[in-house]
């Protein structure tokens, strides 16, 4: 089957939760939930933890609707930087550096990029991150060994769109799942996860096209 351009962004909007339209007929935004008791403190542990957070790096596997599969690896360096460095054949390589999301297809040629503000990895990647009063953040259950985030990806939004695993008691993410605008759900799963590794800032360059080459030129 030929991918298209469109089917590439389609993968990296799903991953990210980014909305391929949006504008009219979006809801006014709504308030934050006003959590207490152990909702709060789960909340609480979950941010304090983020917080603490210097670098990630893990395996990723990536499933999309379709039940295709895409792997490689994830980096995260606090705040605001992180890399999705997919394994061949897959085309996508995705960085977030500067308060922005830069996604490369080396098979097309083209570098895409839009803001970390309009994503939910500003749940990841801010500087002072506090769950229990983020408006994005819509629910937390606790599960035998883990703690699920319920959120939606805009404030826009009557409902969510991502879910964000953690593992408990002692938390570390595992997973999130994000929905597309037709309700379609991505899973990204990490394993082999180690924090606190010192990652070279070449790593979270900003990706760049490959230069164009010349016909008929020695």
């Amino acid at each position: 089957m030929k991918h298209t351009r469109r089917d590439f962004a389609l993968s990296a909007a799903a991953l990210l939760s980014v909305p391929l339209l949006s504008g009219a007929g979006q809801p006014a935004p709504q308030r934050r939930i006003d959590f207490r008791g152990e909702e709060a403190q789960d909340l609480d542990k979950i941010s304090a933890w983020l917080n603490g957070l210097t670098t990630l790096t893990a395996a990723f596997v990536q499933t999309s609707p379709e039940g295709k599969t895409a792997q490689g690896t994830f980096y995260l360096a606090r705040p605001g930087r992180l890399r999705f460095e997919y394994r061949p054949p897959s085309p996508l390589l995705i960085v977030a550096t500067g308060g922005n999301i830069y996604v490369r297809n080396s098979r097309l040629n083209t570098v895409d990029r839009t803001s970390v503000s309009d994503t939910p990895l500003r749940l990841l990647l801010a500087d002072d991150i506090d769950l229990k009063r983020n408006p994005a953040v819509l629910a937390i259950n606790r599960v035998p060994g883990a703690l699920v985030l319920h959120a939606r990806s805009s404030t826009n939004r009557m409902s969510e769109n991502l879910v964000i695993t953690f593992s408990a008691p002692d938390v570390q993410i595992r997973e999130w799942v994000v929905k597309d605008l037709q309700g379609d759900p991505t899973s990204v799963v990490l394993s082999q996860v180690q924090t606190g590794t010192p990652l070279p800032d070449t790593l979270f360059a900003v990706p760049v096209k490959a230069p164009s080459v010349r016909k008929g030129s020695d």
